[in-house]
């Protein structure tokens, strides 16, 4: 006889990463508000919110910002803002 009372167990949880982490904080002007952006690693956009919340420089304490996403690489990330926008924009690297 089991000692499992008649419930199955549940299966072993996989180990597997579930989402990749955030890599890059962009901070850029959108119409006359600051706006944060989140990318993972290949440019994905994760979450955009107001730049001026204190999780903004939580995350940024200690880091050296780029400042410019002129790249081709933000090309599809970032369209939409101008050359002048992406020009002034500040590039946080996050480190997982």
């Amino acid at each position: 006889m089991s000692q499992n009372f008649g419930i199955t167990m549940p299966a072993a949880h996989s180990s597997v990463l579930h989402r990749m982490p955030v890599r890059y904080l962009v901070v850029i002007d959108s119409g006359g508000a600051m706006v944060a952006r989140l990318f993972l690693d290949t440019r994905e956009l994760v979450n955009e919110f107001d730049a001026a919340v204190t999780e903004v420089s939580n995350m940024t304490a200690g880091l050296t910002p780029s400042v410019g996403a002129l790249g081709s690489d933000w090309d599809g990330a970032l369209q939409g803002f101008s050359a002048v926008q992406r020009a002034g924009a500040e590039v946080y690297t996050l480190t997982p």
